[in-house]
């Protein structure tokens, strides 16, 4: 059985920074962590894997540094790293993503097999669009099963897995073919620490490095900037009012007083209030 894991290495939440131009995640200089969501994908791959057999492939996209989530998410126990890198995917939204790492995934299927099972989390820390998986599916024609909180079963013979799903109001036990894709929950299981073996394992192993043509991605214009049609709109605070607020002195004056100097004030700024309140009040 070969499962293959998206994860991503994003930026540290709390220290997060945009781009004042681009509008675009800045990471250099921030620290990064693997994003927490997909932990709990990579440990139900490796649950399975322990249990079925066969290998585990993990996947990223990102920049050189990114290989670190890699080598953790091999120390966890994973079987192979493959980290999916060029310049040309710099800046790229969810559906440049989604474009780029399903072409990955064909050329992990090419390589190694084709997976059974792609597993990511529900969404990124740094995005929260929960888009990127239903992408990948899309665009593979994969079963797509999302916020899914436990599997039941998983025959490999008739090519089905069962799950159970979080929705509105309840919990849905769904049943579907093979290939599928699975986004998983938080707290859908326990992430494992890994061994010593596999620590020192993925800090000595070979990642698997590929650019955009060793991936098979021929089309550039869908990657990257050229490649993400998402519009981030610019909100501008609005200027400030040339007039100034009158204060009204409240000091030993009662309520009555102060509500009827307040009326007054306001219907000498605004004659149309008073004339529609007088008409308002006439048909009553």
């Amino acid at each position: 059985m070969h499962i293959v894991v998206c994860i991503k290495q994003v930026p540290d939440s709390a220290q997060i920074r945009v781009h004042p131009v681009t509008n675009t995640i800045m990471r250099q200089g921030v620290p990064t962590i693997i994003n927490p969501y997909d932990l709990f994908a990579l440990e139900e791959g490796l649950r399975l894997r322990d249990r079925l057999g066969g290998t585990v492939t993990v996947l990223t996209m990102g920049p050189p540094m990114a290989e670190d989530s890699l080598r953790k998410a091999l120390g966890i126990g994973a079987d192979r790293g493959v980290l999916l890198t060029d310049r040309f995917f710099a800046g790229s939204d969810t559906l440049a993503t989604s474009y780029a790492l399903a072409q990955a995934i064909r050329k992990i299927g090419e390589t190694w097999g084709v997976p059974e099972i792609v597993f990511t989390g529900k969404q990124t820390i740094d995005g929260d669009t929960a888009q990127v998986g239903p992408g990948i599916a899309r665009r593979l024609g994969l079963q797509q099963l999302t916020y899914v909180s436990a599997i039941s079963e998983v025959d490999l013979a008739g090519k089905t897995i069962t799950v159970s799903r979080r929705a509105e109001g309840g919990v849905q036990e769904l049943k579907t073919a093979l290939p599928a894709l699975i986004t998983m929950l938080e707290g859908s299981n326990e992430v494992r620490r890994g061994s010593i073996a596999d620590v020192l394992r993925g800090a000595r192993a070979e990642l698997v490095t590929w650019n955009a043509q060793a991936a098979g991605i021929t089309d550039m214009s869908n990657c990257g900037l050229k490649g993400s049609p998402t519009v981030v709109k610019r909100v501008f605070a609005p200027k400030a009012r040339a007039t100034k607020a009158v204060p009204i002195e409240t000091r030993e004056r009662d309520a009555e007083t102060i509500a009827e100097e307040v009326i007054a004030r306001l219907y000498e700024t605004q004659p149309a209030l008073e004339a529609e309140l007088l008409r308002t009040a006439a048909g009553y």
